[in-house]
Order: structure tokens, then sequence, then C-alpha cells
């Protein structure tokens, strides 16, 4: 079964930017040439967009190639399938890795056991509940994120399927 999604390299210093296209070349199988673009959000930085179609955790497969470079800001989002719900991944220097579960709407979905969790340290005291959910639904990605997707309308997005 296949999925389309989008990686979206929000910020990555000039220098970085081949070994993301090599870390995505890897991953989908086929060659990447990224249409960089400065991010006028974080001057010195670069930014780029790709549209993918592949098998169902590519998304997971890409966030965890570009996942070790500190320097990197990034997303990847994969649609739902008849046999997968979709997901989301964020990625800042200061935060690190955020993944969550997409419905068909694009709303995120949060596991039982996850809001538990967070109830259970509310009632104890060791969190604010606001707090928790927040966290759940990836606010503190978002903030952050937030000025570099902005910074991105009217960038390029080229097209690649996976090679299978």
């Amino acid at each position: 079964m296949t999925t389309r999604g989008v990686l979206y390299v929000h910020s990555a210093p000039r220098a970085l930017c081949p070994h993301v296209e090599w870390a995505v070349e890897s991953v989908l199988g086929a060659r990447v040439t990224l249409d960089w673009i400065r991010q006028p959000a974080a001057p010195g930085t670069w930014r780029a967009e790709l549209s993918w179609q592949g098998q169902v955790g590519t998304a997971s497969k890409l966030a965890s190639a570009l996942r070790g470079w500190h320097l990197l800001r990034f997303e990847v989002t994969a649609e739902p399938c008849p046999t997968a719900e979709g997901e989301r991944y964020s990625s800042t220097p200061g935060l690190g890795i955020f993944h969550a579960v997409t419905g068909i709407h694009g709303d995120i979905l949060v596991p039982e056991d996850r809001l538990r969790a967070a109830l259970s340290r509310a009632d104890r005291g060791e969190t604010d509940l606001q707090a928790e959910v927040a966290k759940l639904l990836g606010k503190p990605w978002d903030d952050e994120l937030e000025p570099f997707r902005y910074a991105g309308e009217g960038a390029p997005v080229r097209w690649l399927h996976q090679v299978v």
C-alpha cells in the first residue's frame, strides 16, 4: 500500500543541504535534487519542500534519516490510506522530534494511554494538564516552526515518486 506526503525542510545550513538530499535519496531510492531557497526567518539557512509518494512507513524513515542533525528544522507528513493512519513528524534543534498520528481530516489523534499518563502526572501535581495536552498536540513544535512556515510561502515544490 502506498501513501503520499510532504517533506518540509524549514531551515538548514548551506553545508548540510547536500547531506539532506543524500539522506532523502537513500530512503526514497531515487535521485533527489531539492530546490533550495533562502530562509528569511533564519538568515544564513536554506529551505526546501518535496512532495513524495511511497510505501506506508516512508514518513518515519525520512524523519529517522534526518533527525540526527542538530541544526536542521523539518517536518514530514504522510496522508492516511486504507491501511494506515496519517503521520506528522516535526523536529527542531531545541525540542528534538515530535510524532503524531493524524486522521483523515488532519487532526492529531492522541492515544488513550498517553492521555491517561498526562492526567496521572497532572493529578500528582507534577505538571499542569494544559501544558501536558499542549505537548501531546505538538504545540511547542508548532510555536517554534510557525515563523519558518510563513517564511516559506510560495516556495517551489517538486513531486517525486518512490521507485519500488
